[in-house]
């Protein structure tokens, strides 16, 4: 089999519409993809749940309220673990590959060094997906097969948007592990909200989104230790009209990270999450024109 028969019955991702895109915003769920081909199964070492500990479980659903409010939602079914498109197309580590891998990847990046690449090595407990060295051919199939046509549709989704309505907010939408601390207290945050320490989005957006946060009752840190990954570096450009937050939420809140089901928490977090996302739309527009261009 092949990459493209991987998601012959499934497809790679879906675009969740609104009958009539009303808002400028558009939400993106990278990591959540539940649908593990059995040809990736196979190849790895790592039963059916130990191979999901780096999935954003649920994420999808828990924003999945933005589509109803009138912003289209991309949403993956690949796995994080199969392929991670929160990375630069060609971040391959080249200790993974039975072949040297092109002479333009980037084999330095400290996502690399983590094991974390476009196609990883580890999920996220510091496993070893892999028992042995790949063919370098499964990789650069999965980059074209799958990582161009998600970054395709998603910039698709982000210039239809800021075409119709002057400006362009993207919400890039994951969580992190319950054992997250911040700080010198080792709090530990309901939320983490990133924009690449202001160069991804209006200063007025950011503060915005933590505020509603807090006044929601949660706990909410600033770009520590999530500031972004390559979504929100790649289309955060402010003084283009275009904002790209990150927002990270702790599986603790709606979750049991060892059995991966949903908690007693996760409708009343699925219902805060849904008068969020439409107090963050309600941000007077103003706030998004005239930025200077420092801003990026």
């Amino acid at each position: 089999m092949t990459v493209a028969e991987d998601f012959s019955a499934v497809a790679p991702f879906e675009i969740r519409c609104p009958a009539e895109q009303r808002v400028p915003f558009v939400f993106n769920s990278p990591h959540s993809g539940r649908h593990y081909p059995e040809r990736f199964l196979c190849m790895a070492r790592l039963d059916r749940i130990a191979i999901r500990r780096s999935e954003d479980c649920y994420v999808d659903e828990l924003f999945g309220s933005a589509v109803a409010l009138g912003a289209p939602l991309l949403a993956a079914n690949f796995p994080r673990a199969y392929l991670d498109v929160n990375r630069e197309p060609w971040e391959l580590d080249p200790r993974m590959f039975a072949e040297p891998v092109p002479s333009f990847a980037n084999i330095r990046s400290a996502r690399v060094a983590g094991g974390l690449g476009t196609v990883p090595k580890l999920v996220g407990e510091g496993l070893d997906i892999y028992p042995a060295r790949l063919p370098l051919s499964e990789a650069l199939d999965r980059i074209e097969t799958v990582y161009k046509p998600y970054h395709e549709q998603l910039k698709r989704l982000v210039t239809r948007t800021h075409a119709r309505f002057g400006f362009a907010v993207l919400v890039d939408c994951h969580s992190m592990p319950a054992s997250i601390r911040v700080g010198e207290n080792g709090v530990r945050p309901d939320f983490i909200v990133g924009d690449r320490f202001g160069a991804s989005a209006s200063p007025a957006l950011t503060e915005h989104a933590i505020g509603l946060l807090i006044a929601m009752g949660y706990t909410v840190a600033h770009n520590k230790p999530y500031a972004g990954g390559f979504i929100t570096e790649h289309y955060g450009r402010p003084a283009r009209g275009l904002h790209t937050l990150q927002i990270e939420v702790n599986r603790g809140l709606y979750m049991n990270e060892r059995t991966l089901q949903k908690s007693a928490g996760f409708d009343a977090l699925a219902d805060d999450l849904a008068r969020f996302i439409a107090d963050l739309m309600a941000l007077p527009e103003h706030h998004f024109y005239g930025l200077p261009l420092a801003a990026e």
